[in-house]
């Protein structure tokens, strides 16, 4: 195979535009190839929409499909490619004299055999491994797979493809197009394991033994028997998960349960005047649990519950838990009922359904903020009492 002097780098950035990479590293006919189907449909399509303003037709949906289908082939093909290069090649600039065994007087006589390679050679076959291993972690746990380390490479690549597994069966299962959000979590996993895949390339050019074990035991505790900073700031992501890997069991869930009965408040009776709360409450959680994270790691962490002696507001959650029973008792049962036996009341049913929601909201308004003040004045007379 002929030596290439082009960067193998350039040459993987250049792929994501169809030819741009072939053209670079001289494959012209590729280039053209690819060129061809990958403009003319798009040109053809322009053309197209611009002659029918801009009216859909199926033939649209074919170019588009020809120019998606070209540029996965392309890219595909340029990284099989740049794969198939030596790695053990000489490097493409030509050798000092001395290491041809020709001095400009003569060849040197009984020259060593180290001596007579090309010293940019270990330089040149790690750029070349390290490309390798950048090109084929672009599939999460491949990289790993090169360097030997299968069982890390498998837990990278189920990680990864198992939370767009998961995510699409849960939306098969409950048709709910919201745990789409969780896709989020994919170009996460992918840069995690791209860098870690790196990470262990530097480690065995620096001579330290490669341990073939899980993604996940890296998180659990460190080498002094403490929990994870990096696992405790990731899960922090999500309210009071943080709290309870720190073993605040107390302030933990109640952060949990004030995040996910507020959104479940605010979606129910359609509170969206009071959205702005969801926010707040997450970044509070996320920074209280940065901070108890620093605590932890000083030895002063303490369980402090959000809210102390909670059964001192056991009526009111009582009332707002009771009043929300009668609201679905009333909705899914005595509404339904009357409805299919009393058809004459299926518009005054209809007028019900739409303010109940409004009607509870102003109660609760009402009656908390009838409670904080008696409260309130509560505490204003027993100071008073105190100061007699």
């Amino acid at each position: 195979m002929p030596i290439s002097t082009k960067s193998n780098l350039v040459a993987f950035l250049l792929s994501f535009i169809p030819g741009a990479g072939q053209l670079y590293v001289n494959r012209f006919g590729r280039a053209a190839i690819y060129c061809l189907f990958f403009y003319g449909p798009l040109f053809l399509l322009f053309a197209g929409l611009v002659l029918t303003h801009g009216r859909p037709e199926e033939v649209f949906l074919l170019l588009l499909a020809i120019s998606g289908l070209t540029w996965l082939i392309s890219f595909i093909e340029m990284i099989a490619y740049l794969l198939r290069q030596p790695t053990n090649a000489s490097y493409p600039y030509p050798p000092p004299p001395e290491a041809t065994g020709f001095a400009p007087y003569g060849p040197v006589p009984d020259m060593p055999a180290w001596e007579q390679q090309n010293p940019y050679a270990p330089a040149f076959a790690e750029q070349q491994d390290r490309t390798n291993i950048l090109l084929l972690s672009l599939i999460p746990g491949a990289g790993h797979y090169r360097l030997g380390l299968m069982h890390r490479g498998l837990t990278a690549m189920v990680s990864f493809f198992g939370v767009a597994i998961l995510v699409f069966f849960l939306m098969a299962l409950t048709h709910n197009d919201s745990f789409l959000v969780f896709l989020l979590a994919m170009p996460v996993l992918w840069f995690y394991t791209l860098f870690d895949a790196l990470k262990q390339l530097d480690r065995k050019r620096a001579g330290l033994e490669l341990i073939d074990r899980s993604l996940f035991e890296d998180f659990y505790r460190d080498d002094a028997n403490h929990k994870n900073r990096t696992l405790a700031t990731i899960i922090a992501i999500f309210p009071g998960a943080a709290h309870l890997y720190l073993s605040m069991t107390k302030r933990g869930i109640q952060l949990m349960a004030l995040f996910l009965f507020t959104i479940y408040i605010l979606d129910v009776l359609r509170l969206s005047l009071f959205l702005f709360l969801i926010p707040i409450l997450w970044f509070f959680s996320f920074f209280d649990a940065l901070q108890s994270i620093g605590k932890y790691e000083n030895g002063t962490l303490v369980d402090k519950p959000l809210v102390n002696n909670w059964t001192n507001y056991q009526r009111p959650i009582g009332f707002v838990l009771v009043l929300l029973g009668v609201y679905y008792i009333f909705r899914d049962f005595v509404m339904q009922f009357l409805v299919r036996f009393v058809p004459s009341t299926q518009t005054y049913m209809y007028f019900i359904t739409n303010f109940s929601q409004t009607l509870i909201v102003a109660i609760l308004l009402i009656g908390g903020g009838i409670w904080l003040f008696m409260a309130r004045n509560k505490t204003a007379l027993s100071n008073h009492d105190k100061i007699e």
